[in-house]
């Protein structure tokens, strides 16, 4: 019986008494709940219809009315072409604050763009790095990167705060981390999560971009089975994708005093280490920045994020792409895991998208003036 595990990304981290959501084909259910119902395992059916949820979500709307970019509409999704359409976009208007490059070409070859964010104030400044989308089906990681670009540019006259951290800070934001992968989600398999590298015995595409990093690589928490949704791939930074990145972060070390990745589903701001249970150094500044940003965040809409140690918190996991910005010297690293706890899953409403970002935006900017303010 296959079953495609949704929380958590691993069988390994499936324990007695917690949760575990799973998506089956229709002809699997009748086999699946009896079995259920054998073992004693509760279950709640949260989407009985997946398709028709999918349909929901992606269709009815007519192409030209999401993409007239004047009207760009930071509340329904978006689909890859779109996005860098914005991005090109926004390059050009908003020239003094925006410049938007690549840090390289995906597997399928396609640019990897980002954004770079900020007043040409003075020639050196530190600087924020902000990616979204590194597994494909959280479409809401995207979302949120275009709707924290939006916010930038459209506050940045009148909110004293925003005016601060674009005067003093640079932002790299890439709002599409997995461009293959996110594309083939649109395309082909609305579930799909790693990205689209070929595995020539084994004929299964893709690995997890977050387990692909150069820190305990495929330890704890990731597979070495390049059909697993967890595949760390066949040696570290082997996805174009990661080695640009972290070929951009190397460079950009010293000048980089924030990573922040956003994924979606669990409602928890996390932090290192993913891969062992241990504290880090700068812990009280970096336990602190959390603490805020979590109540900043839940001061919109009362949602309450859970917050700590990536590995105590959701689970050991290796080669992440936020241990290794910490590792890396990068003293704030955090991933976001955005809404929600399980009811949609990745197929979070585009109703859902204005206060999901809303809030997030709220912790962003507080972390972000946490870091301006000296931390001892």
């Amino acid at each position: 019986l296959q079953v495609d595990l949704w929380q958590p990304s691993s069988p390994f981290h499936i324990v007695e008494g917690a949760v575990a959501d799973v998506r089956v084909p229709q002809n699997a259910t009748w086999s699946l709940l009896p079995f259920l119902q054998r073992a004693n395992i509760q279950y709640t059916i949260l989407i009985s219809d997946l398709q028709q949820a999918i349909e929901n979500q992606t269709a009815g709307r007519s192409h030209r009315s999401r993409r007239s970019l004047p009207g760009y509409n930071y509340e329904v999704y978006h689909s890859l072409e779109e996005i860098e359409d914005w991005m090109h976009y926004l390059n050009t208007t908003y020239s003094d604050l925006v410049h938007m490059f690549s840090v390289g070409k995906s597997y399928e070859g396609r640019p990897l763009y980002v954004l770079k964010l900020g007043k040409r104030s003075r020639p050196y400044k530190k600087a924020v790095w902000i990616d979204c989308g590194i597994h494909a089906r959280e479409w809401i990681g995207p979302a949120f990167c275009q709707w924290f670009v939006k916010e930038a540019l459209q506050t940045y006259q009148t909110d004293p705060d925003m005016r601060k951290m674009l005067t003093q800070l640079y932002f790299y934001i890439m709002p599409v981390f997995n461009v293959d992968g996110y594309h083939f989600s649109w395309t082909n398999d609305r579930f799909w999560r790693k990205t689209r590298s070929k595995n020539m015995r084994f004929h299964c595409h893709g690995v997890d971009a977050n387990r692909n990093w150069k820190v305990k690589w495929c330890d704890e928490g990731a597979s070495l089975h390049p059909c697993d949704d967890t595949y760390c791939g066949p040696f570290p930074e082997s996805e174009p994708e990661v080695k640009a990145v972290a070929h951009f972060l190397r460079k950009h070390r010293k000048q980089i005093k924030a990573y922040l990745s956003f994924h979606a589903y669990a409602q928890m701001l996390l932090y290192p280490y993913s891969y062992k249970y241990a504290t880090i150094p700068n812990f009280n500044c970096v336990e602190s920045a959390a603490y805020n940003a979590v109540n900043a965040l839940q001061s919109a809409y009362g949602v309450r994020y859970r917050y700590g140690p990536a590995s105590s918190t959701l689970y050991v996991s290796s080669g992440s792409s936020m241990d290794w910005a910490y590792k890396n010297g990068i003293p704030y690293a955090f991933a976001f895991e955005l809404r929600d706890t399980g009811h949609f899953g990745f197929l979070l409403p585009e109703m859902l998208i204005k206060p999901t970002c809303t809030e997030t935006m709220l912790a962003v900017k507080n972390i972000t003036l946490h870091l301006l303010k000296k931390c001892h």
